[in-house]
């Protein structure tokens, strides 16, 4: 039993769930299959409420800041073992964007369509030449009065194609490094913004991940997200979240892996017994189930000090790496037990083992948590 929920919070889990077997499940090897979800899912999860808690009833929303309705849907997502829906990359990650940036016209804009589905997010970060290092970015906006002309290209973009909004990270003053880059808002029609291929990955193959090119495209100022210059302070302070999402999503494949080889323990049987019963084994799903249960209670804590306001960017880096690690390292594992069938796609742990190898590379990757937890150990 957790005792970060309240009653509230299990019903709300029960709809998410019903969700997920009824809209998502039946249909995600077709997703797969296709490389996308279809837009009119999104449409359904902001029918079912499933978008969007924090954004202010003012602008649609329910008005919720209650980041444990976030944690649900993710959890939930993952005990489906549906990864197509970037439901996260929207309702975490992108939309608090225009929640605390946003000023009064461009939340009534944009806010009420993140709401209901209709308008589905992205941001552009990643760039060919430039991973974990926003601040050596090659996308430029140049100011020319009353637009921005933006040119340069993005790459590994969760949601690229399905995307209405994307908000690009770009370089406004090329001699002030972090201090002069900004956040643009292109929408989806704008002349000269083009989307690439719909990338190929070793898993997640129902998320629509793209490049995004941007030719002389004019963003009007009306499109400025935050005040110039401030683009990478924000993305600072918005990283904590959006690393404790993903730390969320972790656990819960690691809760799903447990018990999947568990059952696995018990029904498969060789030399005439259950294969549980042999050491070896016993002893390895044994600490599985304690590693886990020991990142769950980790990950929660660090959800009660952010519901509070008190979970920093090392509290959230060491959620991050330690619980994405712990997927790989468990996922790895339970292929082996599985033996030739963790090799088979049609197993769920395979599946499982090709969706889990990117966790410790998005958000972040697990050298870049170190790094920011050595700095802060004084190192």
């Amino acid at each position: 039993m957790r005792d970060i929920f309240e009653p509230e919070h299990e019903d709300f889990r029960q709809t998410v769930r019903t969700f997920f077997e009824k809209e998502v499940v039946p249909h995600h090897d077709q997703w797969e299959r296709d490389g996308i979800v279809p837009r009119d899912l999104w449409l359904k999860a902001g029918e079912a409420g499933l978008l969007c808690f924090d954004v202010p009833e003012e602008y649609g929303g329910p008005g919720i800041d209650d980041f444990r309705f976030n944690m649900i849907v993710s959890e939930e997502q993952a005990r489906a073992g549906a990864n197509g829906p970037g439901f996260s990359v929207h309702t975490d990650i992108i939309v608090p964007y225009l929640i605390s940036l946003g000023n009064e016209e461009q939340k009534q804009r944009w806010l009420p369509g993140c709401v209901t589905g209709e308008l589905i997010t992205a941001i552009a970060m990643t760039e060919p030449g430039a991973g974990s290092d926003l601040q050596g970015i090659r996308t430029t906006a140049v100011d020319q009065g009353d637009h921005y002309l933006l040119n340069g290209s993005k790459t590994f973009i969760s949601n690229g194609i399905n995307a209405d909004l994307v908000i690009v990270v770009a370089r406004t003053d090329p001699e002030a490094r972090h201090k002069g880059i900004s956040l643009l808002v292109v929408e989806r029609d704008m002349p000269g913004f083009e989307r690439g291929r719909n990338l190929e990955k070793i898993g997640l193959h129902a998320q629509d991940t793209s490049e995004l090119s941007f030719t002389d495209v004019r963003v009007p100022k009306e499109n400025l997200l935050g005040p110039e210059g401030s683009g990478f302070i924000s993305l600072m302070m918005n990283l904590p979240q959006e690393r404790l999402i993903i730390a969320c999503q972790a656990v819960s494949a690691c809760e799903g892996i447990t018990d999947m080889c568990l059952d696995y323990a018990k029904t498969r049987h060789a030399f005439g017994k259950p294969i549980g019963k042999f050491q070896h084994n016993r002893f390895l799903v044994a600490e599985m189930y304690t590693e886990t249960t020991i990142a769950r209670t980790f990950v929660d804590d660090c959800v009660k000090k952010h519901i509070k306001g008190e979970l920093d960017a090392v509290g959230a880096s060491q959620a991050k790496y330690w619980a994405t690690e712990l997927q790989n390292k468990l996922v790895n594992q339970g292929v082996q037990l599985f033996g030739g069938y963790g090799y088979m796609l049609e197993y769920p742990i395979a599946r499982a083992y090709c969706d889990s190898r990117i966790s410790t590379i998005y958000g972040g990757t697990t050298e870049v948590q170190k790094e920011i937890i050595g700095r802060s150990l004084g190192l």
